[in-house]
């Protein structure tokens, strides 16, 4: 795939992924927000789940983002029958060698769509959990290392339950942030009509950023200052959760992890070098929400995850701003 040739190696992280951000926006209309967090995913190393209803661009997103990227893309269809093997591959024998081959399955790729994640069974869904936290598949014995970058998009349709098979928490915790995309508004609708009338804007999409240079951003985004204050408040606002009188399970220590990483290439993102609590404050819903499991109670009281923890963001104290 080429790639538009700019004076990439003069900008910066923000600057970089703004050109990514305005690529992605001619196919994914109005819907900035969005795209901004799954580029704040996959630059702070994790994964992402999507849920939300059929039709509104959850596929189209995480192929927009492989080709903005220049990164090989792949995509599995969970269904029922699916077998662990049929995601990371298997060994087959060679006749010719007499050996046993080792034959890599989709799960080898820079971006993989996990599509309907939940229709598939939960021995199929675990087999991603190795792949995700390890970035690594274990076969017969032998580990074989994936490719980096490694981003894994799951989908889901929230409104279907019939044939479907919830995530385990595992797997759930797995996933650095949750999001949903949303119907478009009637005029950013109206524009996407008008633009895919003739033709499809993925096809024209060209990417901007050379593969070889996204490692290196992934590092930048590490490299973002952390103040001790802001790792507090961090640690506060993960704390609240598991204490909650309507929360049965909080957020994880890896739930931390996720939010300072998270935090970080949201800083960078605005092209900054530190983290301020507004970062934090602002991708917490986002990436601890799908971490609890509430109390009875609390559905009864038809409270969700999502407005639990906007009550601790707002009663956990935010420290000065640096």
């Amino acid at each position: 795939m080429a790639v538009i040739e700019r004076e990439i190696p003069a900008l910066g992280v923000a600057e970089k992924v703004r050109l990514v951000v305005d690529q992605i926006e001619t196919v994914i209309v109005g819907k900035r927000d969005v795209v901004e967090l799954a580029l704040t995913a996959f630059l702070c190393g994790g994964h992402l789940l999507i849920e939300d209803i059929p039709g509104v661009g959850k596929t189209t997103l995480a192929k927009a983002l492989a080709r903005a990227l220049a990164l090989v893309y792949k995509r599995v269809q969970f269904t029922p029958d699916l077998l662990p093997a049929d995601i990371t591959g298997s060994s087959i024998f060679n006749q010719k060698t007499a050996e046993f081959e080792f034959r890599e399955g989709p799960i080898f790729a820079n971006i993989v769509l996990a599509d309907e994640i939940n229709r598939a069974t939960p021995r199929t869904q675990s087999s991603l959990l190795e792949c995700m936290e390890e970035r690594q598949v274990t076969a017969d014995g032998i580990t074989y290392e994936l490719p980096r970058p490694f981003f894994v998009i799951a989908t889901e349709n929230d409104i279907e339950a019939q044939g479907t098979y919830p995530l385990p928490e595992a797997q759930m915790d797995r996933f650095v942030m949750r999001l949903s995309i949303g119907y478009p508004d009637r005029a950013d609708e109206a524009r996407i009509l008008a633009r895919q009338t003739r033709a499809r804007p993925l096809d024209a999409l060209e990417a901007v950023i050379p593969r070889d240079e996204i490692l290196v951003l992934q590092d930048e985004v590490r490299a973002v200052y952390v103040d001790e204050s802001v790792r507090d408040y961090i640690v506060g606002l993960v704390s609240a959760t598991r204490t909650h009188p309507q929360v049965q399970l909080g957020a994880s220590p890896r739930g931390s992890l996720y939010l300072l990483h998270a935090a970080q290439a949201s800083a960078a993102l605005a092209g900054r070098t530190f983290v301020l609590p507004d970062d934090v404050k602002r991708l917490a819903v986002s990436v601890l929400s799908h971490r609890l499991i509430l109390r009875p109670d609390a559905r009864l009281k038809a409270r969700t995850a999502e407005t639990i923890i906007q009550e601790i963001v707002g009663r956990v104290p935010v420290p000065a701003t640096l």
